[in-house]
């Protein structure tokens, strides 16, 4: 029972965790006001800056780092852009997905289809502690890394002054200008720490879930990670569970295909996604709760002098 369930649960960890670090860094970014819908393009440019520095110098953590890097720098442009210069938020998330895309394909085309091989990260003694250390053992630290980054969010959040600053200037950015705060320096911020953990998102994809390079190969794990911060209606307790059960239904339907149910294996895969739209579909028919967690002027601009 043990030797089946432990390789479940640590694929089902290994599954959300991408989708972790993608939505809680949306997460902050949409408590600030902003709306950035460029979360694919993030993570998928992460990806393949994350897998080349990796493949040049046989670093995990290098590799990670880089990631981080050309997210923010992802973000950075979209902070600009919007912030900045005013545009269209919206617009500007789009066209950033786009762009990524084609930027990451044009960055990685002569790494398609390289494997990747990197220590893996194990956590080296306390895989001697019966059963909960054959689990530890198993799950690599960069999941360990999704659950620190899960505890640093909720706390920011709701339990610094920081973080009750940046929830103000998401709900009221005026009265948050009027009495001081520097409401474009904190979205700045805020856009730049979602671009950093979207790029962290993708390395990891391109690193530790799948090791190797192929273009497109965030599959649209951007555009859930978008829909599960209005899944969990902007709470980070919900965005893990929300992960963590798009990740069981991904690795439900390997299962049913090893198992040989006689279903097509396209619509196996179709499944999270199924899944993600019906729970939208559902939330969305409470309009009075949507309206109580989103923050007042998510997508809106800000004009300093206004």
């Amino acid at each position: 029972m043990t030797d089946t369930l432990i390789p479940l649960v640590v694929m089902t960890l290994g599954a959300g965790t991408p989708l972790i670090f993608a939505a809680l860094g949306e997460l902050v970014t949409e408590k600030s006001g902003v709306l950035n819908l460029g979360v694919e393009g993030m993570m998928i440019v992460g990806a393949v800056a994350a897998f080349i520095t990796a493949s040049g110098t046989q670093s995990l953590w290098l590799g990670v780092g880089a990631g981080c890097v050309a997210g923010a720098l992802m973000a950075l442009l979209f902070a600009f852009l919007t912030l900045t210069l005013q545009a269209n938020q919206v617009a500007t998330g789009l066209a950033l997905a786009i762009f990524g895309a084609g930027v990451s394909a044009f960055a990685g085309k002569n790494h398609v289809g390289v494997a990747l091989k990197l220590p893996d990260g194990g956590l080296g003694g306390l895989g001697d502690v019966p059963v909960l250390g054959t689990f530890l053992q198993a799950v690599h630290p960069m999941v360990i890394l999704s659950w620190v980054l899960f505890v640093g969010v909720a706390w920011f959040l709701y339990r610094t002054r920081p973080g009750l600053v940046l929830r103000a200037v998401g709900e009221s950015p005026t009265s948050a200008h009027a009495i001081g705060y520097p409401v474009i320096r904190i979205r700045y911020l805020a856009t730049v720490f979602g671009g950093v953990t979207s790029g962290l998102a993708g390395a990891y994809l391109s690193l530790v879930y799948a090791p190797l390079w192929l273009e497109g190969m965030t599959a649209g794990r951007g555009w859930i990670a978008l829909a599960l911060v209005v899944f969990a209606s902007w709470r980070p307790g919900r965005v893990m569970l929300g992960a963590y059960l798009f990740g069981g239904i991904t690795i439900a339907q390997f299962f049913a295909q090893g198992a040989g149910i006689g279903f097509a294996s396209q619509a196996m895969s179709m499944l999270p996604y199924l899944a993600t739209i019906a729970v939208l579909v559902l939330i969305s028919r409470n309009a009075a709760m949507v309206r109580l967690n989103t923050p007042v002027s998510l997508g809106k601009p800000f004009h300093a002098g206004a």
